[in-house]
Formats: structure tokens, C-alpha cells, sequence
């Protein structure tokens, strides 16, 4: 697992200097804190850092090719590259380390970019040709590892994190009003955006190449549901639980110690089960809980510690974690308004001071329709079968006078969650639950620029792309699987898990998001993913016999912290500082009368604003951390 960056020079005014990649690998050590490597030369210069898993001797970066004509830096883990390797040599290709770079590499030189087709991993690299002047940029299916880019007149640079582009010379740091816009709306930005004009990432499954100052962007891989063949339930069971097991088994390669991430979700509790079918010793689990009971779910994680016999590890939560905030802002380098971010770098955390690598169930979500939002799809279509008058004038309003409960979930706000999404759009009512801020509260929140770009632009874009992508054929379900796997999956869920595992220096493996899963999930009826009201149905029954009852029939709770709660008490300081009067008139993107009445309402207890306060004080502290210091 590594951090990679580089620079190609694109015109003769610019130089390609070792100090300008120096400071650009610099501010990604969290990536790679065992080694660091260079490649620097007139016309392109590769940076890497690097956290050492296979190969510890002798997998140091860049590394080229027989001949030195192709250079390489990669982050990730390349799973089969031992079967690649093997493949190569009887090619006649030699290599000099044991590591899976340089499997990459000299598939590269046999392949060209039908190399991506060989990988099965997570990866983002770079390839610089001396020959050819090209350099070639690809990232992995499902999106686990990040890569960004940035090309002015004189240069073309890139990055696992923006932090790196941001490093060089005359790089302008100006927002990008269309994606603030979607970052309050659902709170992540959608690939190839970024909160910088100018700055892009390369979305999951795509390649770039970089000849004579040309770029061309090119997609090598997608996961549209197909039509399921005629098998019966058994053997999709059968056969879902012999994939998972494999992708667990192959990623537990590792020449360091070696966990999972246990929330107790079925996901995860699958993981730890194949894990401890296919280790010697016990498996080292870690789990995180709050005080709060109704969030807390530490018990189901020592359910299945037990019934495995792990070695297990538990970390509390309080509001004093927030003082991270502008720690983890940084480390994002963009405004992301998932909760989630604190326990899932305080777990990262904990886990890394005993191992180098943990598991994870990541994706079992959206492969099996594991969301509420897929039951309130289903039950939207009845409930638009209602008179207009009774759903808007009458249920809307009264359910809007029940104040929030302050439990994690629970009926009432449920309830307020569903009734404010049947008042979307049809084509937008699969988003209910992942929209937090809605055209009339935009309409009286923004001001100036950002009201404008707002109203001549499209929030929804992305989401509606995907939706007429996958139009053709198939079920409503399997269309808003595939929506949520191009969009939440890869820019909020792998945003959050890359950056705040490597924060403190752990690699996060996701067995769900092997892309054989991933295919394979994407033929299995639907009807059997959510069966009733039963989520993740095929799931379940996959591995029945390998986990707990408990476990089997539990319900999804997410994985969150009681922000709602802590505004209102230990955090209402900072809110009221962040978001202060005097601050939002100087920025000039909101109208600060409506902020304090949001304000109001959730200090009061009379409306949840919880999820646009905390996005409003993350933009608020990113401006601070990545524009006013600049």
C-alpha cells in the first residue's frame, strides 16, 4: 500500500525539479511511512511512498523493466500476481523483486493496457514510457484506491490525494460552486469532480493516457446488472458463499500481521467467519461503540468474536473525538459530510496498533441490497397511490410537527425520512435517504455565484446518468444497486475507508468488491437479494451455517455517531463558532438568517438539522484549512 505522485513536463518553460516531488510525497507519508522512492528526469518525474506488505526487502519504487524504458508507481495490492508473474516468465519476461508491481509492470510491456484485464485487486499506478513519451494512469473496478489529476499549458500532474497537486507551483485553488452544490446535497462529491476547479479524479475503472500533451480518458470495465439465468436459490447460495470465501482466503495474503473491522453487520461478521476458517492462530477483530446505547454495537461484535474465538479489541467513543475535525478535514482535502469518518478512523487507528492489514465487509450493501432505502422504494409505490392532497397537506405537514426522536433510527424519524422523500420527483425518490438538502431549503440557504450555478444547473446529474445507463432490461432494484455502487459506493464509502485507514498508516482490504463478486451479484435476481422485506436475502442464506442466528436476523443500523445529540450539547460551541454571522456573510455563499435558523430549530429540538449544520461547518473548516492558508 503506497501514496503515489507525478509530474510531465508539457512545455519547455516548465522543469520537472526533485524538490517540487519531494514536497508533493511529503504531505502523503501517512500513505507510506517504511520507505519513499523517485524517478526524476526532464520530461516526467514519479513520486511514490510506501507501506510495506509483500516483498519487504525488495519491493522498493519506482521499478522499471528489463531494459528501464518503463517506470512504475503503484498503490495497492495485485492478489493473483503470483499467477501473472508465472505467466510472464514462460513469456520470457525477467524480474528482479518478488514484489506484485513488477508484475504490473512487465504486464504492461506484454499487454499494453489490456494489463487491466489480467489485475484482480486494488490498485492505482502510474507508468511512464521514456520511449514512447506516455504516461499511463489507471485505477481499479470498484474504486478502493484514489488517483487525481490536474493539466494546465505547462504541466500535468497527479496524485492519490490532491494534497500532492496542490504542492506544485501555480496551481490555483478556486471552488468549484457545481460540486459544492452536489457536496451539500448528499454529502461526497461525484467522480471526476472535485471541490477544485481544475482538479479531477479518475473515475473507478478507467485509464488515462498522456501523449504529446493529449489526454484520453477511457472506461475498461463496468457492472450493469444482466438479465439472471434460470438457477435456483440453493445455487446462487452455494455458489455466493464459494466467491466470498475465496476472496477472503486471497486477500489474507500478507507478510505482515494481519485483522478485520468487526461492526457485527452481517458483512462483516461473513468476513471474520471465512477468516477464521482459513487462519491458524485467531483472528485479531476491532470493533467501536458509543455510549449511547441506541448507537452502540459492541454486542453484536462480541456475539461473533465469541462463536469465532477472536482476539478482540473495543474503543469508546465520545464527543471529545470531534476535536479531530480539522485533522480529518485535512486528510480528505475535500469537504465530506459522512459522521462516519470518526469511528472509521479511530477503529483504523486501534487496529493499526496491532496489525498492518485489516478486512472489511465494504459493499455487501450495495451488492445485496442491504439499505432501508430499498424497502422504501418498494413501499413508495403504494404510498403514491394516495391522494395528493392526503400526502402532501395532510401527512407531510403533521409528521413535520413530530420533533425528532434522538435515537439512531427509530420510527419516528424513519417515518420524517420517508415522507420527506415521497415529496421528490419520481426519478429522484430512490436518493430520499441520501438527500439532505432539497430545491425550496437551497432556494433560501444560497446567495450570490452559488445560487446561480445552483439554479442553472443539475444536482441530481450524476445520479440520473447512472439511472438511464442501466435503463435497459432490468428491475428498478438492480438499477438502484447499480446507481448506488457508481455513486455512494465509490465517492463517499471508499473516500471515507481510503482516507481515514491510511491516515494512520493501515491497508483496508475489501472482500465484497473482488470484481468476480461483484459480477456475479450483478446476475442474481433481485428477487432474492430483497425478498419481502427481508434485505440481503441471498446473503444470508449463504452463509447461514457459518454465522450466528443473531446475527442472521438482525437489522441494518449503519454505521454513525450520535452527531444529532452532540450538536445540541458537548459540540454546540463549535457549531456556534463555525457557523457564526459574521463568518458565513464574509464567505458570501449563504444567507446567514437561514443558517441561524437552522440553527435554532435543532438547538431547540424542534427539526433534525443535523446533516446540513455538519456539512455547512465542514465546508466552513475545509475553506479555512485548504483556501484562507494557502
Amino acid at each position: 500500500m503506497c501514496g503515489i505522485c507525478g509530474i510531465v513536463r508539457l512545455h519547455d518553460h516548465f522543469s520537472v525539479r526533485r524538490e517540487t516531488l519531494q514536497r508533493m510525497n511529503d504531505v502523503i507519508r501517512h500513505r507510506g511511512p517504511d520507505d519513499e522512492g523517485f524517478y526524476v528526469a526532464p520530461e516526467a518525474g514519479l513520486g511514490m511512498r510506501r507501506l510495506s506488505i509483500i516483498d519487504l526487502a525488495g519491493g522498493h519504487q519506482p521499478i522499471q523493466n528489463e531494459d528501464g524504458h518503463l517506470q512504475i508507481v503503484f498503490n495497492g495490492e495485485i492478489y493473483n500476481f503470483q499467477e501473472l508473474r508465472d505467466k510472464l516468465e514462460r513469456a520470457g519476461h525477467r524480474f528482479a523483486t518478488h514484489s506484485d508491481t513488477e508484475a504490473i509492470v512487465h504486464g504492461y510491456e506484454e499487454y499494453g493496457v489490456e494489463v487491466l484485464q489480467h489485475l484482480r485487486g486494488m490498485f492505482a499506478f502510474a507508468i511512464w514510457d521514456t520511449l514512447e513519451q506516455t504516461l499511463f494512469l489507471a485505477r481499479d473496478r470498484a474504486g478502493k484506491k484514489p488517483l487525481h489529476y490536474y493539466k494546465d499549458g505547462e504541466k500535468f500532474l497527479f496524485g492519490s490525494e490532491i494534497k500532492s497537486i496542490l504542492q506544485c507551483e501555480n496551481v490555483p485553488r478556486h471552488v468549484n460552486l457545481e460540486a459544492l452544490d452536489r457536496f451539500l446535497t448528499f454529502e461526497y462529491i461525484f467522480s471526476p469532480e472535485t471541490i477544485f476547479q481544475q482538479i479531477y479524479k479518475l473515475p473507478p475503472a478507467h485509464f488515462l493516457l498522456l501523449k504529446k500533451g493529449e489526454i484520453r480518458v477511457e472506461q475498461y470495465w463496468d457492472n450493469l446488472p444482466v438479465k439472471p439465468e434460470k438457477h435456483d436459490e440453493a445455487y446462487y447460495a452455494h455458489r455466493l458463499a464459494e466467491l466470498l470465501e475465496e476472496a477472503v482466503k486471497l486477500r489474507m495474503i500478507s507478510d505482515v500481521p494481519l485483522g478485520a473491522l468487526l461492526s457485527g453487520g452481517i458483512d462483516s461478521s461473513a468476513v471474520v467467519g471465512f477468516m477464521a476458517k482459513h487462519s491458524s492462530q485467531p483472528v485479531k477483530t476491532f470493533s467501536i461503540g458509543f455510549e449511547e446505547q441506541t448507537y452502540n454495537e459492541l454486542e453484536y461484535a462480541r456475539t461473533v468474536s465469541e462463536h469465532f474465538g477472536t482476539e478482540h479489541h473495543e474503543f469508546i467513543i465520545k464527543p471529545d473525538a470531534i476535536e479531530l475535525t480539522e485533522k480529518l478535514v485535512k486528510m480528505l482535502d475535500e469537504p465530506f459530510g459522512d459522521f462516519s469518518i470518526f469511528p472509521t478512523y479511530l477503529v483504523s487507528k486501534m487496529a493499526r496498533e496491532h496489525v498492518t492489514v485489516a478486512l472489511s465487509g465494504d459493499g455487501g450493501d450495495e451488492l445485496f441490497a442491504g439499505y432501508d432505502t430499498y424497502i422504501a422504494d418498494r413501499m413508495a409505490r403504494k404510498y403514491q397511490h394516495l391522494p395528493a392532497f392526503l400526502r402532501e397537506q395532510v401527512i407531510a405537514k403533521a409528521v413535520g410537527l413530530i420533533p425528532p426522536s434522538p435515537k439512531k433510527k427509530g420510527a419516528v424519524n424513519r417515518l420524517k425520512r420517508f415522507v420527506e422523500g415521497a415529496s421528490l420527483p419520481p426519478e429522484y425518490m430512490h436518493t430520499r435517504w441520501m438527500t439532505f438538502l432539497q430545491t425550496p431549503e437551497k432556494r433560501q440557504l444560497y446567495v450570490g455565484a452559488l445560487r446561480e450555478t445552483f439554479e442553472r444547473g443539475n444536482s441530481h446529474k450524476y445520479i440520473q446518468e447512472y439511472f438511464e445507463r442501466s435503463a435497459t432490461g432490468v428491475t428498478p432494484l438492480a438499477q438502484q444497486e447499480y446507481v448506488d455502487i457508481k455513486t455512494y459506493l465509490t465517492d463517499d464509502i471508499m473516500v471515507k475507508v481510503d482516507r481515514m485507514s491510511m491516515a494512520p498508516s493501515l491497508e483496508a482490504r475489501a472482500p465484497f468488491l473482488d470484481h468476480n463478486v461483484m459480477e456475479f451479484a450483478a446476475a442474481i435476481p433481485t428477487k432474492l437479494k430483497l425478498k419481502g422485506m427481508t434485505t440481503k436475502y441471498i446473503l444470508k442464506k449463504a452463509v447461514a451455517d457459518l454465522l450466528p442466528e443473531k446475527i442472521l436476523t438482525r437489522g441494518k443500523e449503519g454505521f454513525s455517531i450520535p452527531i444529532k445529540n452532540w450538536l445540541m450539547n458537548e459540540l454546540r460551541p463549535l457549531l456556534l463558532d463555525t457557523l457564526s454571522p459574521e463568518r458565513l456573510k464574509r464567505r458570501g455563499y449563504f444567507h446567514s438568517d437561514y443558517v441561524q435558523q437552522l440553527i435554532v430549530e435543532h438547538l431547540n429540538g424542534q427539526q433534525n438539522h443535523s446533516h446540513r449544520l455538519w456539512a455547512l461547518m465542514v465546508f466552513e473548516i475545509w475553506h479555512q484549512v485548504y483556501i484562507d492558508r494557502q
